[in-house]
């Protein structure tokens, strides 16, 4: 099994540099996830909270 290392991140919203930590990337492989986070935690949260927001009009 190949050791989990940090890895240096773009965010495709914002451009921000940030980092994939060991211990995430041990989460997503835990909870089956394919896909490496595209955005950084803060844009994830606007996103997060944009998507709600909006659930909130219908």
């Amino acid at each position: 099994m190949t050791e989990l290392k940090d890895k240096d991140m773009t965010c495709k919203d914002c451009g921000a540099s940030f980092v994939f930590t060991a211990g995430e990337q041990a989460f997503y492989k835990e909870k089956g996830f394919e896909n490496e986070p595209q955005r950084c935690a803060e844009c994830r949260a606007a996103k997060k909270r944009q998507s709600r927001n909006s659930n909130y009009r219908d």
